[in-house]
């Protein structure tokens, strides 16, 4: 692998980004749409209203009333979903970085997903915070669609998390 490219289950920093690398018992497919239709993203990240299509615009809501808005880029089924993140006022670093999500089959119905939140490096004031909530995240992804059942932003797990990052 290149420098580029993080193993398995870690995190790589090419060009400094935030990059993290899972491997999914789950067909392609379902790992696609986890990533681009509403209900599968308020299965394992937060509530979302708009369209994960190509030109689509997603409004997340985290921090109600003001949603983090992201132009849906381009999506290829079931290969890769890409985000600018338009609008995000609790994380205002945020805007203009790109989340990027690539998925490569790898037999037996299992995918690898490669992500890269390109722009999310050290010199931003929210990195700590958002490498926490991107690694509980991807792993509420895996849990999502390997079980169907994943720890989305306001669940108990996400709760917890919250509480023992804080104590």
């Amino acid at each position: 692998m290149t420098n580029t490219e993080p193993s398995p289950g870690t995190h790589a920093k090419a060009n400094g980004d935030y990059q993290k690398t899972i491997h999914v018992r789950a067909h392609p497919d379902k790992l696609f749409d986890a990533l681009t239709t509403p209900s599968g993203l308020a299965a394992w990240w937060t509530d979302v209203m708009g369209s994960g299509d190509t030109g689509g615009e997603l409004r997340f809501s985290f921090d109600p009333p003001e949603p983090c808005v992201m132009h849906v880029d381009q999506v290829t089924r079931p290969f890769s979903v890409q985000w600018t993140v338009t609008s995000c006022d609790f994380l205002p670093d945020w805007v203009g970085t790109r989340p990027t999500f690539t998925i490569t089959p790898v037999g037996g119905g299992a995918s690898e997903l490669r992500f890269r939140h390109q722009g999310l490096t050290q010199e931003l004031e929210c990195i700590e915070l958002c490498t926490r909530g991107w690694d509980h995240f991807l792993e509420s992804l895996r849990q999502y669609v390997e079980a169907g059942r994943g720890m989305p932003f306001g669940g108990s797990a996400d709760n917890a998390r919250r509480l023992q990052e804080r104590a």
